[in-house]
């Protein structure tokens, strides 16, 4: 009779706990009972982008305004970004990236006993030095100027440091590339000369590629400094006999 006695004395014991349970349960979700809001999210008063007008013009870098004032000690600063990928020393081995001794000025992917990407082989075809532009605009964003480069590197937005950087990678071999001319086209502040009425405007002029600037490094002459210094008139001669466009 005892052992009966035992036996509901543990089947009462469970079922009060479960019986515990179920109310601190049910309570919790009572006190605690949550709303869905009737708008979700957070609101961010943002202003709106004035539609419709002119896209903010970029300009390349006037590198015979900016060589010549870089600071190399920043650059070499860096640079240290790029060391767990790159070494600069004359001879260096080759690591996850290739060795840069010499970079400016330098075939593009012409760096012997490294393996390149077929991305960055095939960019050669129309890139095939590495110019001061052409430096500038694949430090800019990797990804996206040679698109398929196993360089993983996210690139250096801020125009200044890359500036430094690329005045340091030239210091490091390349010191008998040329630094063009200051251009006034590419001055804070310039406009691009408005085309010749009757004249196709020049294709590729928006953009400074290496392909254009030339293994010196040279800028390629846009905005004004690219535009004829006469305009079309009733008397100019007629499409068959006018001279022919200089060839870019």
């Amino acid at each position: 009779m005892s052992g009966d006695l035992k036996l509901n004395k543990i089947m009462g014991a469970g079922l009060a706990t479960v019986f515990v349970i179920l109310m601190v349960r049910e309570g919790t979700a009572f006190i605690y009972h949550n709303e869905t809001p009737e708008k979700m999210g957070y609101f961010v008063d943002a202003p709106e982008e004035a539609g419709g007008g002119p896209a903010e013009v970029i300009l390349p870098p006037d590198w015979g305004t900016v060589m010549p004032t870089a600071d190399l000690a920043a650059g070499e600063a860096a640079f240290a970004r790029c060391k767990s990928c790159h070494t600069i020393e004359a001879g260096g081995a080759n690591g996850i990236g290739p060795n840069l001794y010499g970079i400016a000025g330098r075939a593009t992917a012409g760096h012997a006993g490294f393996a390149y990407s077929d991305a960055m082989t095939a960019h050669r075809g129309t890139n095939p030095t590495w110019t001061l532009d052409e430096l500038d605009l694949f430090i800019t964003a990797p990804g996206r100027h040679v698109p398929g480069t196993k360089m993983s590197f996210a690139g250096i937005r801020d125009t200044a440091t890359r500036v430094n950087l690329i005045a340091w990678l030239r210091a490091q071999g390349s010191t008998g590339m040329a630094i063009p001319a200051p251009d006034p086209a590419r001055q804070p502040g310039a406009a691009p000369a408005a085309p010749v009425e009757g004249e196709a405007p020049v294709a590729g002029a928006e953009t400074a590629t290496a392909d254009v600037g030339g293994p010196t490094g040279g800028a390629p002459t846009t905005g004004a400094a690219g535009q004829p210094a006469t305009t079309a008139t009733a008397a100019a001669p007629p499409a068959a006999t006018s001279p022919a466009p200089p060839n870019h």
